[in-house]
């Protein structure tokens, strides 16, 4: 009987060693023997509202973003997956009322509209808008949190994309 235990903890032991879970942390779907270049073209700003730095913000981001997690080589055009958009939206809204009729927090909300292209599978090309906000305390000046808002909402905006594009989530 010890013997019939001995070897069946072995065959476990050698069964779970076998198994192997593998991720992709960066969650690509990309198959490189077809797709090895991705050409993005610069987001420009349509927003009622503008201001100066959110385009190469948005733009230097968006590459960073594909350049960082994948092995495609970027291309000026006619690349194997192909970005372009604009900002078509920027904008600073009051939120909830005070009991002294002022606005206690601020929005600001930022859309972009984003057409991608799959050169090499068509069926995946798509146009969309990606929005994001945050709130602030209106107390504080615009100016004093904007470059920081814009950070992040841009990189949320970029990792939506990348998500939608070459992640598949």
């Amino acid at each position: 009987m010890r013997n019939w235990i001995y070897i069946a903890s072995t065959f476990l032991c050698l069964v779970a060693a076998s198994c192997t879970i593998s991720y992709k942390f960066n969650g690509t779907v990309i198959d490189y023997d077809k797709i090895k270049t991705i050409a993005i073209e610069d987001f420009t700003n349509h927003a009622a509202m503008v201001y100066a730095p959110l385009t190469s913000v948005l733009n230097e981001k968006i590459k960073d973003t594909y350049t960082r997690q994948t092995r495609l080589s970027l291309v000026d055009r006619n690349g194997d997956l192909e970005l372009s958009g604009e900002v078509v939206g920027y904008d600073v809204t009051p939120m909830g009322m005070t009991s002294n009729s002022l606005s206690a927090e601020t929005r600001i909300t930022l859309r972009v509209n984003v057409r991608y292209t799959n050169n090499t599978n068509h069926e995946e090309d798509f146009e969309r808008t990606y929005t994001a906000y945050r709130n602030f305390d209106s107390n504080l000046l615009l100016t004093d949190v904007q470059d920081q808002l814009i950070d992040e909402l841009v990189d949320e905006i970029c990792e939506n994309i990348y998500n939608n594009t070459v992640a598949n989530w």
